[in-house]
């Protein structure tokens, strides 16, 4: 069980609601799964007391999982609906089954039982250090790419190369985590730096073979390492779809574990 001290916690270490607490612990200490408890008893398409609401037992993409959070429920803690989405995708992502449901079916959901919403978790486990660059990083600044950079990281797997940086903004170091953000504005991913703030504005915009000829081999290595990186994921097609009665796939993922 999972729960911030808001009395003492401070601004550095205050996560600021449990659901994404509890999902960072999930992703930390390896979780078969995760239960999220709420005052309602499943993910709806709209607030529940909205006629046109429909409930959603099953879901496998959350990129592709478009439901109106807009309205608050009953307003006890820290988090929402939309807090639990955000902890959901963050458990799914690292390969964590979630279940959403309501306070009083915790045991039932345990069990594997047909309660809640089931996420289904989107791919195998990453690493612990890319775990925290994705979910519980402080970006300490921006790197702005051009549209052939974004196409290098996304479709050809690639490191982030100087040549495709257009801005830099913020105070890093080498090491630190940073945003990359694409021409449209949209961040692309998170990454750890290979330089400081300082060389990078240095070296933006040229070429490996040009910075290894003018500034030496060490600064035409990459600004990101590919194994440094995590990419944002794009939404796709909306689809939600509804279980079979019976057991719920949190058994199901049990049994199969």
């Amino acid at each position: 069980m999972i729960n911030e001290n808001d009395a003492v916690a401070t601004g550095e270490i205050h996560i600021g609601d449990n659901d994404r607490l509890a999902a960072l612990v999930s992703e930390l200490v390896r979780a078969q799964a995760l239960v999220l408890l709420s005052d309602v008893d499943a993910l709806y398409t709209a607030h529940p007391s909205d006629p046109s609401a429909r409930r959603i037992d099953h879901v496998d993409d959350m990129d592709a999982l478009e439901v109106d959070t807009s309205r608050s429920g009953s307003g006890v803690g820290t988090g929402g609906m939309a807090t639990k989405l955000e902890a959901a995708r963050i458990a799914t992502g690292s390969g964590i089954p979630v279940v959403l449901a309501d306070s009083g079916d915790a045991l039932a959901a345990i069990r594997g039982q047909q309660v809640g919403t089931y996420f289904a978790p989107s791919h195998r486990r990453r690493p612990r250090k890319l775990l925290w660059l994705a979910d519980a990083a402080s970006p300490q600044g921006e790197i702005r790419i051009d549209e052939g950079a974004v196409h290098a990281l996304r479709d050809r797997k690639a490191s982030l190369l100087a040549v495709g940086v257009t801005e830099v903004h913020g105070d890093f170091q080498a090491g630190d985590p940073v945003l990359v953000i694409g021409p449209d504005g949209r961040t692309e991913g998170r990454g750890i730096v290979s330089y400081s703030d300082q060389e990078v504005r240095e070296m933006r915009g040229r070429s490996s073979a040009w910075l290894a000829r003018e500034m030496g081999d060490a600064a035409s290595r990459e600004v990101i390492h590919r194994d440094a990186l995590v990419l944002t994921r794009r939404r796709k097609t909306i689809r939600a779809e509804e279980n079979s009665p019976g057991e719920n796939s949190l058994g199901a993922e049990s049994a199969r574990r």
